[in-house]
């Protein structure tokens, strides 16, 4: 197996990742009960040096049920009958997660609404209420 390139920055090592092939579940005829075309990739994530710890809780947030509790990230493929290919998809799946956990996110800042408009929205509102008082009709007892 080949090194697993995320982006530029980050490629895991071959070594890093094990795949494992299993029978896979659901229809496909005699097919399913003989051949193993499942993959299952298990990456050390919260073991990893390539992984800043930010990375690893961002990561930590993304994987969810597929991070177990000693730190392995397990990604599952069974999209086809091929298991050379769902080896591919299960890699791009686990470097699509690895890209999104990279990701920072831009820090919100609060913001408030500035004087000016402020006060042109409390006008705007001041003028419909006189446009609305303005269509009652007076009765003059």
């Amino acid at each position: 197996m080949e090194p697993l390139t995320v982006n530029s920055r980050l490629v895991i090592p071959a070594a890093a990742i094990s795949f494992a092939a299993v029978r896979a579940s659901g229809p496909g005829g005699q097919n399913v009960n003989k051949v193993s075309s499942k993959v299952e990739l298990s990456f050390d994530a919260m073991g990893s040096p390539l992984l800043s710890p930010q990375e690893k809780e961002r990561l930590r947030t993304l994987a969810g049920s597929a991070l177990d509790s000693t730190g392995l990230l397990h990604v599952a493929s069974q999209l086809t009958r091929d298991q050379s290919r769902n080896l591919d998809d299960a890699r791009q799946k686990l470097a699509d997660l690895l890209l999104r956990a990279l990701f920072v996110p831009k820090v919100r800042r609060k913001t408030k609404p500035s004087k000016g408009s402020q006060r042109r929205r409390l006008d705007g509102k001041r003028k419909e209420g006189e446009k609305k008082q303005a269509r009652k009709v007076r009765s003059d007892d």
